[in-house]
Parts: structure tokens; sequence; C-alpha cells
């Protein structure tokens, strides 16, 4: 028999998390208490058969005006003869706290689902690219473009240093942050965002550095759980790109990685209508592209949800 609860277990959320394979960081205890440390409240849902979790999902109430919903990034993580007995028991949850729908990303298509489901504007990438960590580092190299390995050789003769940060880095960290965010029009979070990622137990976040002539000149905050090591955020100095730090960079986390049992190694994000530059920079070494099912929200409050869209058409013609 199936129960649903609201887990309080951080071992046992972790051990089913990871369990999974290609394991969902944004799922992770960590990430939810990160999410709290940014004010935002969490809920931790799992089915149980009467031994063990079966599912898992990781609620994130947001709001947007007068409007509370719930996010569930990458997840939830179920199988599809359970979904129904999901959403059936999140929507009584949603009438205690006045929200009017879930915002998910599944890993499978949803079908046959009883409840009103309606495909929205993708928030984490569609697809990814993934390298396979198993393979040898000759075999790694071999499956990348050309130009990457020439770059990560390039990299390595111009004597580019990799090294993992701290605390103590995180101000040359930000400024290259910056730098790139003023070259490349991309979003930033603010400071206290980074520094909270950095301050998650068990070094679930990591800080690395590449350093040319003293000075750092890429970095790159990489997240480590479960089989796969996933690429969150990532800068270069507008200075001396021409030594291709940041090739060498990824490369070292892969060798990290793979020396320390991970399977995977998940560059976040590739769409070449989008982001035609870092697509080709990510492809470049070798990874599968993997695609998700996307974006949706499940709406429990019909009339409520028509007018959110509404005016989140309007909001955005401005």
């Amino acid at each position: 028999m199936l129960n649903i609860k609201e887990i309080k277990d951080k071992q046992g959320w972790n051990d089913f998390v990871r369990s999974q394979s290609r394991s969902q960081f944004l799922q992770s205890w960590e990430w939810g208490e990160m999410n709290e440390k940014e004010n935002f409240k969490i809920f931790r849902v799992g089915i149980e058969d009467g031994v063990r979790l079966t599912a898992a999902a990781t609620l994130i109430k947001k709001k947007i005006g007068v409007f509370s919903y719930w996010f569930c990034p990458r997840g939830p993580i179920i199988d599809s003869g359970s979904i129904n007995f999901l959403f059936k028991e999140i929507e009584k949850m949603a009438k205690k706290e006045n929200v009017i729908f879930l915002r998910f990303e599944p890993k499978l298509e949803i079908k046959n689902t009883n409840f009103r489901v309606v495909k929205s504007i993708d928030i984490e990438p569609s697809k990814t690219a993934i390298v396979n960590l198993q393979k040898t580092e000759e075999e790694l190299l071999s499956a990348m473009h050309q130009k990457t390995r020439y770059n990560i050789r390039l990299a390595e003769k111009k004597g580019v240093i990799i090294k993992e940060g701290g605390n103590k880095d995180f101000d040359n960290f930000w400024k290259i942050m910056e730098e790139t965010v003023d070259r490349d029009g991309f979003r930033l979070h603010d400071k206290d965002h980074y520094r909270q990622m950095l301050s998650l137990d068990n070094n679930f976040v990591r800080l690395f550095l590449a350093e040319y002539n003293g000075k750092t000149v890429a970095a790159v905050l990489a997240s480590f759980f479960g089989d796969m090591i996933t690429y969150v955020h990532g800068a270069s100095s507008n200075e001396f790109r021409n030594v291709m730090a940041p090739y060498l960079l990824h490369w070292q986390i892969m060798k990290i990685g793979k020396d320390n049992g991970f399977k995977y190694y998940d560059l976040n994000g590739v769409d070449e209508n989008k982001w035609p530059g870092v697509t080709r920079f990510k492809m470049g070494f070798g990874g599968a592209v993997i695609s998700y099912s996307g974006t949706f929200d499940l709406v429990f409050n019909k009339k409520m949800y028509d007018i959110y869209r509404i005016l989140r058409t309007v909001r955005r013609k401005f």
C-alpha cells in the first residue's frame, strides 16, 4: 500500500535521490537547504510502499505577485504508474498552502494523467550534454572534437594551473563572473547566492579555478552529487583568453570526478539557437545530448491560473 508523507530524514532522502542513474542535484536535500537559506518554504514529499521510498518531490514555494505556486526542479523522481497518486496528494496539500499550480520538470513524459497538465516555458534547459566518465582518459579525449583536444593541450603547454578554491578565492571568482556577464549578457544572481552554494555541507558545490601568470582567468562552480558532477556556473576573464583555460579547467574536473568514482559529467544546458557559442564549446567535449520532456504546470485552481497566465503574457510585452 502506498503512503505519502513529508520526509524529514536527510540521509534517507539523499540515499533515494542518489540511487537514480544520473542523479539530479536539484532534488537533493542540500539544494532544498539552499533555497531555505534564500527564504523559500520547502516541502519534501515522498511516496513509501511501507518499507522504503519509491518517489520523491522537492517542492519550492514561490510567489509571483499575489499568486503562489510550487516548483519541482528536475522532478518529481517517480515512475509513471504512481503519478496520479502523487498528484492527488499534492493537490490536497496545495489547498492548505493556497498554491494554484505545481511547476515541474519530469524526467519522463507524463501520460494518462487525470489532471490538467499544461506545457510551460522551460526553467531548466530541456537539453543537456552529458559525458560518460566510465571511459578511459584516452577514450574520453578521443571522443572530443579535435579543436577541444588541441585547446586542452595548448592550455597545458602555456602553463595554465588548475586548483580547487575556497572562501578566500571568492572575490577572484566574483570579479570574473561580473566580467562574463558584461561581455556575454547572461543573467547574474546576487553575490550571496553563490556564497550560499559554497557554504553547503559535504562539498556539495565546489569551486575550481584556472590561473595564468598568477591571475584567475576562469572558474567553475560544480555540484558533486550521487553518480554525477553538474557544471552549475562558469566564468572567464577578458584577459588571457588566448591560453584557452576553460578547456583545461573542465577536463581537470572530469578527471577528478573519474578518479573519485563519479560516472557522469553534466555540462548543463545546450541549445544551438539560444546559445550557439556556448553549445559549440560544450559539445566539443564529446558528451551525449540528453533531452528532457520539458517544464509543465499541474493546475489546481483553473480560474486563478488563467488570470496568472494573462498577467504573465502582459508583463512580457513590456
